[in-house]
């Protein structure tokens, strides 16, 4: 298992829990379970920068805002190479041929992306728009498969990962947490807190578990089909690492009931009645439940009364 990486939210709240909850450092190590000269040096960096400490995620390699701006400049590449095919064959030439093309210049892309680039610009060959009518058909919906089939174990873990956001109501506006679970001990993999819903959530959350667990090539991302999860910018992460997509059936809340008892667990011991002032507040909370208390702690009866952690220690090989 390679190294463990930690991304900008998990840092300012580790760093919080020691200055603003007057805890110390080889405390909040230790139940945090990295070393406390890690946590010496983030507390020694956030005093120094304050809010400007840790940039992007803590690590630009990891940033997923970083991957979006890769991704949009590697589209900006390509539409430069799009036109420059399109005029140079005279509006002559659709997607495949254009992909055809590119693969000949050593620029290895997906012929589904250059069709969403061309149509983005425009750009369509000669003869491809003449449009029939339609009477009354509708368009088929994008098949997507249900690899779990509500099959709720697995032999080990990092092998499945459940996912799915929830909203959590403060008194000067919403936060939501986008979370993904490990089917195998229960364990929260990976967590992201904002107080927008954008795909920038769900891939933050998933870019923190996958630097934290490294898993292993054909991991499992079950989630609904909110549009967070299907958006190409999420579905290209997952390719990037090596993940396979799974979903629910639509409106079919069983097909995930790992992360319903998760979020309904989460709501009945922390969210519910405690009216969170703000959301920073909120975020402090829900990261101390997680990282100190349900990860660590919590007993769970399905895995024998142990919590995740004490679980994958004993039972994971």
């Amino acid at each position: 298992m390679g190294r463990k990486v930690y991304d900008r939210q998990f840092k300012m709240a580790a760093v919080q829990l020691v200055l603003e909850e007057n805890l110390f450092v080889k405390e909040v190590a230790k139940e945090l379970s990295i070393h406390p000269n890690t946590l010496y040096r983030w507390v020694s960096e956030y005093e120094e920068y304050g809010e400007s400490a840790f940039p992007g995620r803590g690590s630009a390699l990891y940033n997923s805002q970083y991957e979006m701006k890769k991704l949009k400049r590697e589209n900006e590449v390509l539409r430069a190479e799009i036109q420059e095919i399109f005029k140079e064959h005279k509006g002559r030439y659709g997607s495949l041929r254009v992909t055809k093309v590119l693969e000949k210049k050593g620029i290895k892309v997906n012929r589904k992306r250059v069709g969403k680039l061309m149509r983005q610009m425009n750009l369509y060959a000669k003869g491809s728009r003449y449009r029939y009518k339609r009477y009354n058909k509708k368009s088929p919906s994008i098949e997507r498969p249900n690899l779990l089939n509500q099959v709720f174990h697995t032999d080990g873990r990092n092998k499945i990962w459940v996912g799915d956001i929830t909203y959590i109501p403060t008194q000067k506006g919403t936060l939501y947490l986008a979370v993904f679970v490990d089917m195998y001990s229960r364990k929260v993999s990976g967590w992201s807190m904002s107080t927008r819903m954008k795909d920038s959530l769900v891939i933050d959350a998933f870019l923190q578990g996958y630097n934290k667990e490294h898993p292993p090539t054909g991991l499992i991302i079950h989630t609904d089909q909110g549009s967070q999860y299907t958006g190409s910018n999420f579905q290209a992460i997952l390719k990037k690492y090596g993940a396979v997509s799974s979903v629910s059936r639509k409106g079919n809340p069983y097909d995930n009931a790992l992360m319903e008892s998760f979020y309904k667990t989460i709501k009945r011991e922390l969210i519910h009645g405690a009216k969170f002032t703000t959301p920073e507040q909120a975020r402090k909370e829900v990261f101390k439940y997680i990282e100190l208390y349900y990860n660590t702690k919590r007993m769970h009866s399905s895995l024998h009364y142990l919590s995740p952690i004490e679980y994958e220690k004993a039972y994971s090989s």
